[in-house]
């Protein structure tokens, strides 16, 4: 693979071909991939490919579900075990399994015609993911990964061959790093030329708690740069790979009838509630950018924890690895990032009703139920992802109602030892056995939240105090 990209660098963009006529591709490329959560499995196909002499044929994929997902499809699935297509809106009340499809234009023309025949979809229900922002496209496609088959390498190499690259006069003075970048797909009739790479992420993640929100009774106060929101649990700030149109920023927008979309200039997770910044221009959010990396900006959180937690700063370090759960280990290691939070107060409140808890949607996590639930108040000192989270599980105070986190501090309260970062760590005799220690570990934690857990950005400040604001009551009190 590498000499291959070495060929194309050398060869395709140094301006050496001077014909701009673009072959037409005698076969089309589909690829599909599996669902993000079997991405751990080493023998799972993640990335498949095949090669059609019709475009337009209808593309199977080999996307694999696991069973929660393939449970939740209902009777109107069609025979290849995707459900019937009409339009994203309205939301649905069920979940459906990821599908990712990834194409590669042969015939050039409107980009909503080649994936409707491609895919099977209705066009209606293209113009639904573009406007979500789930289309995605790359003048070139990118590179297979090194678990790629000889088959799928052999059909990247064809539709990446220098000899039909060089011809293309999109990609030219580009280097192959720069044509394999991907933009989201804008508009329906957006022009896409034989050889263009697409993604088509056909089942976008959903957010149906943003049409069950009052966005206007959410609004904390509006400025001429900015507005500041009250975050409701179960919805994204600013939206996800596949999904800027159930959002935050887009809804806050529209409820206050702007004309320019409001803009993130800072994420919580979306099981959050709370303060949440977002900016009204383009300048203002580079600004508040500024201002969180010289720590101007205070966070203040309010935490639900299952048992009481001691006053003062606590200490952590996270691995440095962009993937859920969060690793975190009570002794310095190097590389790791520096965790650390500072509880002002904790405080014995009742434990959340079990209607509280249906009404917000708490999940059930295993914790035995109990009179009381213990409040902390926390000054976010670093702002690592699920840093809360994470260190409140590590002294085995999980945040109610966290699915991710709290199994894995049952486990480790059940079974002292078996987390390899914790306070019990066992000494192994090799690094295998370790690696074999992590992979455990990581099994005994859960998945992301569906709606709320305990946890709320109660306040933010910055500028000294010169902008201060506070959200509402925390669900738990309601």
């Amino acid at each position: 693979m590498g000499s291959v990209a070495a060929t194309v660098a050398s060869m395709l963009f140094s301006g050496g071909c001077r014909s701009l006529a673009v072959p037409a591709a005698g076969r089309s490329l589909s690829i599909s991939r599996t669902a993000l959560r079997n991405h751990r499995n080493k023998n799972a196909p993640t990335w498949c490919c095949r090669s059609s002499h019709n475009s337009y044929n209808a593309l199977a994929t080999e996307s694999e579900f696991s069973k929660t997902d393939s449970e939740s499809l209902t009777a109107s699935t069609s025979s290849d075990s995707f459900p019937k297509y009409d339009r994203l809106l309205p939301c649905p009340l069920q979940k459906t399994p990821p599908r990712v499809e990834h194409l590669v234009v042969s015939e050039g023309g409107p980009v909503l015609e080649h994936i409707c025949k491609a895919l099977e979809l209705p066009p209606l229900y293209v113009k639904d993911l573009i406007q979500f922002g789930a289309v995605y496209y790359a003048l070139v496609c990118p590179q297979p990964p090194p678990s790629a088959t000889e088959e799928q390498i052999r059909v990247f190499k064809e539709v990446t061959e220098p000899s039909v690259l060089c011809q293309r006069a999109s990609i030219k003075g580009k280097t192959v790093r720069e044509a394999q970048k991907t933009f989201r797909i804008t508009h329906a009739d957006q022009f896409v030329e034989p050889g263009t790479y697409l993604r088509v992420h056909v089942h976008p993640k959903r957010f149906p708690r943003c049409y069950e929100i009052d966005w206007r009774s959410r609004i904390i106060a509006v400025a001429e740069s900015y507005v500041v929101l009250d975050k409701p649990a179960g919805t994204s700030v600013g939206g996800t790979t596949d999904n800027i149109e159930e959002s935050c920023a887009t809804f806050a927008t529209r409820a206050l009838g702007l004309t320019a979309p409001l803009m993130t200039t800072h994420q919580i997770d979306n099981c959050t509630e709370g303060c949440v910044v977002l900016a009204r221009t383009k300048e203002y959010c580079s600004v508040f950018h500024g201002k969180i990396r010289v720590k101007k900006v205070k966070k203040l959180y309010l935490a639900l924890a299952s048992s009481p937690m001691p006053t003062g700063i606590i200490t952590h370090y996270m691995r440095p690895i962009n993937m859920a759960p969060r690793l975190i280990s009570e002794d310095f290691i190097k590389g790791w990032h520096m965790c650390q939070l500072e509880i002002q107060e904790c405080r014995k409140v009742p434990w959340p009703t079990p209607a509280i808890q249906d009404k917000y949607r708490v999940e059930d996590c295993g914790w035995p139920y109990q009179d009381f639930a213990y409040e902390c108040k926390i000054n976010l000192l670093t702002g690592r992802t699920h840093q809360i989270r994470a260190q409140f599980a590590a002294c085995r105070a999980p945040v109610i109602g966290d699915s991710m986190y709290m199994p894995a501090a049952i486990a480790d309260m059940s079974n002292p030892g078996l987390n390899p970062f914790g306070k019990y760590k066992r000494d192994f005799s090799s690094e295998s056995e370790k690696e074999t220690a992590v992979v455990n570990w990581i099994a005994q934690h859960g998945k992301e939240p569906g709606v709320a857990i305990g946890l709320q950005a109660c306040q933010i400040s910055w500028d000294d105090n010169e902008h201060f604001y506070e959200s509402g009551s925390p669900w738990w009190r309601c």
